[in-house]
């Protein structure tokens, strides 16, 4: 007579995946905002986009939805080696966020996807405490995601993350591009490190050619190698969305680009119209210091690094010359560091870097 199996046996406990589960809804009400509509057991997330509530009144007269998806990448692997793994979920609704805000829309909800070969339920705390606090940070509610136990997949401690942003604009404030012109200036916004991109090479340079371990210390950075390359995606909705409402009829943001693999050279010319060249003066920001570290030890080209990494460069903003100053006051109040690191020019749509 055969043994009689059961899905514990196939690497799935049903009643510890049910634990893991009952633990994750007091993470999602932290970012619960008074547009979600709440239902016991349901099997999708509600949210209301009309509101009529007096403080949170929101209604719209063309509004378009807009979406994106990303995951985290090869940064995971920092985390698991790091034993850390309450910042990946940051990253994760940051790469989709700074997505949907380039198109001057406002996040409203995020759903994640999170994959591993066992049930954790103390691992699954910490990856959704993160994602709950990166919609925290970007004022979207975490309505909803899905847990997959995929034993044969996955080697054991191995996970992988995904998410899924949905945001909402006027169509008549849809920022595209279309706007701009030549003698439009380029801003670049502060990024917090390499964010989640170009983690293959980082990877290959820091623990295979030079052979450190992720808490090996760092003197030029004041930190181990680990914490360097963990440092979560900085995310720019709230200031961005002020600035986009203080000017609620000019069009003082013609485009917005967020700089993630390809780097400047390849995620500006995305939002530049015919006739229109960026050229940015390198030298016009200070580089952090992470990027250079990485260079040196892995003695890459810095065509290269401008192609791979952000440069310390984590969106970029074309702006009326006008409003430029102005501009960087408003982010500079709300914590982002920001320099004019360039302009438009007639020219075909690409980024030219000078020296």
């Amino acid at each position: 007579m055969p043994k009689k199996l059961s899905y514990k046996d196939a690497g799935l406990d049903l009643d510890l995946y049910n634990q893991t589960m009952d633990q994750l809804p007091p993470l999602m009400r932290r970012t619960f905002t008074p547009r979600v509509i709440e239902r016991e057991g349901g099997f999708a997330g509600l949210f209301s986009l009309d509101f009529a509530d007096r403080l949170f009144a929101r209604n719209y007269r063309h509004p378009v939805l807009v979406s994106s998806t990303d995951g985290v990448g090869t940064k995971l692997k920092v985390a698991i080696a790091m034993g850390k793994h309450d910042t990946v979920g940051i990253d994760l609704v940051a790469m989709s966020v700074n997505d949907c805000l380039c198109m001057g829309a406002e996040p409203l909800f995020f759903l994640d996807y999170l994959a591993m070969s066992r049930d954790n339920p103390a691992l699954t705390r910490q990856l959704v405490s993160g994602v709950a606090e990166g919609c925290r940070q970007a004022e979207c509610a975490l309505i909803g995601g899905e847990t997959a136990i995929m034993p044969d997949f996955y080697q054991s401690g191995e996970y992988d993350m995904a998410g899924f942003c949905v945001g909402v604009v006027e169509r008549f404030k849809i920022v595209d591009g279309e706007a701009t012109r030549p003698g439009d200036l380029v801003l670049g916004l502060a990024s917090s490190g390499l964010h989640s991109n170009g983690y293959s090479l980082a990877r290959k340079v820091v623990f295979e050619a030079a052979g450190l371990r992720v808490d090996s210390h760092i003197a030029e950075l004041g930190c181990t190698a680990g914490e360097a390359l963990l440092e979560p995606t900085r995310i720019y909705v709230a200031a961005i969305k002020e600035v986009l409402a203080h000017y609620r009829v000019k069009r003082a943001i013609r485009g917005i680009a967020h700089i993630t693999g390809g780097g400047l050279v390849e995620n500006v010319p995305r939002i530049l119209p015919a006739g229109c060249e960026v050229v940015i003066r390198k030298g016009s920001w200070p580089v952090p210091p992470v990027f250079a570290w990485l260079q040196s030890l892995g003695g890459i080209d810095e065509a290269e690094m401008y192609r791979v990494f952000n440069m310390g460069i984590g969106m970029a903003l074309v702006v009326g010359p006008y409003y430029g100053d102005h501009i960087i006051h408003q982010l500079a109040r709300k914590g982002i560091d920001c320099w004019p690191i360039g302009e438009v020019r007639l020219g075909d749509p690409q980024v030219s870097l000078l020296d």
